[in-house]
């Protein structure tokens, strides 16, 4: 995963109407912590900011104040309707740190025939991984699972470097047997009655 570049600036005014201010200036504000340090509040650029996030569990290399830090997003809080970014959490992490982050789970390949359906239980999946080798996604593979088949956490081949963060028993994705449907006289002889 690359590095995303991006320039902060120390905010020293909080609350609701500096948050305010800071986003009419179409800036983020957001947050830093860990390691033990001082949170530190600084105000990122809105746009580079979503595009750096379309990618889940982004790397970010963050300027503050001519310093660099990798980051990245713990808390992403967006605005309910247009989904614009209201207020960023970041994570700071070295290189060579395990951390613990959801990825997405994708699947891929048929069900067995017979009109079956594939029940999404959870959509990602908890990893440890290293902080600058955190995987994208994990790809699991349905084909040919019928009725009743669910797939674990213990299931899922992870890249090298990364270990599950949840119980292996944990399921993840079952299939479900397609109901049969009512025929259609039944159906009209009951809205009669």
């Amino acid at each position: 995963m690359a590095e995303v570049k991006l320039t902060a600036e120390i905010r020293s005014d909080f609350g609701k109407g500096a948050a305010r201010r800071t986003r009419r200036e179409n800036k983020v504000p957001a947050v830093v912590y860990g390691h033990g340090a001082e949170p530190k509040h600084v105000a990122v650029d809105g746009h580079a900011l979503m595009m750096a996030l379309k990618t889940p569990n982004a790397l970010i290399s963050l300027d503050v104040d001519g310093k660099s830090e990798l980051v990245i997003p713990k808390a992403v809080q967006r605005e309910a309707i247009r989904g614009f970014l209201v207020h960023v959490d970041f994570l700071a992490v070295q290189k060579g740190e395990k951390v613990t982050v959801e990825v997405p789970i994708h699947t891929e390949g048929d069900l067995a025939p017979g009109g079956n359906l594939l029940e999404h239980l959870v959509n990602t999946l908890a990893v440890e991984a290293e902080a600058t080798h955190i995987p994208e996604s994990v790809t699991v593979s349905i084909a040919g699972l019928d009725a009743g088949a669910s797939i674990h956490a213990k299931d899922v081949t992870l890249p090298a470097g990364a270990s599950l963060a949840v119980e292996g028993d944990t399921v993840l994705l079952q299939v479900v047997a397609a109901q049969a449907e009512a025929p259609a006289e039944a159906e009209g002889e009951g809205a009669e009655a």
